[in-house]
């Protein structure tokens, strides 16, 4: 029984260590670096915790075993949790293929920040959109778009910080 526990235990541990880290990383990464640290400090502590298990019993293969497949396990595990956090910004830029200016406006009466300019392709003339918005909106405004102009060409972008402009008064709100 006290070898099963300790599978179980390595496993948990690995996972949520890996999880916290890649968390850890996504804020370092949106420049708050107070939440990255507090995420840090009960990282390393979960780390060390499933390492000495693993270390003090070292001859058990299984061990091994488990912590490696609780980091892959992580992997997955913190890249779901990320996704549901969606912390900070992303910049959509929108090549529109028909209904640049309709869907220039329906963006706009829906509260979105629009910044619009002629672009030029293989095909002729086109519109360059640029929208910033909230992680956590994207799913919703990708569908937005989808119906709207099923063929635009869409480019995503991290952004890491946002000052001035129309968004900043949005967010004010």
């Amino acid at each position: 029984m006290y070898v099963i526990l300790t599978l179980v235990a390595i496993f948990i541990a690995k996972i949520a260590h890996v999880s916290l880290g890649t968390i850890r990383i996504i804020y370092l990464t949106r420049g708050q670096s107070v939440s990255a640290a507090i995420i840090g400090f009960f990282e390393v502590i979960i780390y060390l915790a499933a390492l000495s298990l693993v270390l003090s019993n070292i001859d058990q293969w299984s061990n091994i075993l488990v912590y490696g497949l609780g980091f892959a396990t992580g992997n997955i595990v913190g890249s779901k949790i990320e996704e549901k956090i969606a912390v900070g910004f992303v910049h959509v830029q929108i090549i529109t293929v028909s209904n640049s200016g309709t869907l220039e406006e329906v963006l706009r009466e829906e509260g979105y920040g629009v910044t619009s300019m002629p672009c030029y392709g293989k095909e002729g003339a086109h519109r360059t959109l640029q929208v910033l918005l909230k992680r956590k909106e994207l799913p919703s405004f990708l569908k937005k778009m989808k119906e709207a102009d099923p063929d635009a060409f869409i480019s995503i972008f991290d952004t890491r910080k946002i000052m001035g402009g129309y968004f900043n008064r949005m967010k004010a709100k």
